[in-house]
């Protein structure tokens, strides 16, 4: 089941709803996946902090932002590595941190896994964090090892910075091999 910070932003329903489906998936031991996904035009970072925290600690796999991380870590000082340290021992299962062109992270109890971004040509970056989350998910149900999650989350997100529009830009499974070539040699 995969939540997104926005959803719990929308008001009242929308946290409330999110709570409930993640509880219930959690009851029936279903998979949890959440994106912090923090929009400040639709709530404050105290509201954010106070509704995500115990969200993101119940996360199998919490997704966010560099930036986003501070919003539900225990000490928001901390080093992104403290920060994922101290979500895992609340009870996150691992914690990815996208991070755009500098690439992303993924932490859990064995450590840390790190993949750069793929470089290609940037036409909008609208979309690109859903593109990770949906590559990275995608590479969970493969039961891929968290190297290839990463490796296609990161993918996926270049495919859709390439493109303008959020969805547009999205590849098909046949696709995502386009970009691990050799640069000087593209495919035609």
């Amino acid at each position: 089941m995969h939540a997104t910070g926005i959803t719990a932003a929308l008001g009242g329903n929308g946290l409330d709803c999110v709570r409930e489906v993640l509880a219930e998936a959690k009851r029936r031991g279903v998979g949890v996946s959440l994106d912090l996904n923090y929009r400040a035009q639709l709530w404050s970072r105290d509201q954010a902090r106070a509704a995500l925290t115990p969200l993101a600690a119940a996360a199998d796999v919490l997704f966010a932002s560099d930036d986003e991380l501070p919003l539900v870590a225990p000490d928001p000082a901390a080093r992104t590595a403290g920060m994922a340290a101290a979500l895992l021992a609340a009870g996150a299962g691992e914690v990815v941190v996208k991070r755009g062109a500098a690439g992303a992270d993924t932490y859990t109890s064995d450590g840390v896994v790190t993949a750069a971004a793929r470089t290609v040509p940037v036409a909008d970056v609208i979309g690109a964090g859903d593109a990770f989350v949906a590559g990275y998910l995608s590479a969970v149900l493969d039961g891929q090892p968290t190297a290839g999650r990463l490796d296609r989350a990161v993918t996926a997100g270049a495919f859709a910075v390439a493109h303008r529009g959020d969805w547009e830009g999205l590849p098909h499974r046949a696709e995502l091999s386009l970009l691990t070539g050799d640069p000087q040699h593209p495919h035609r």
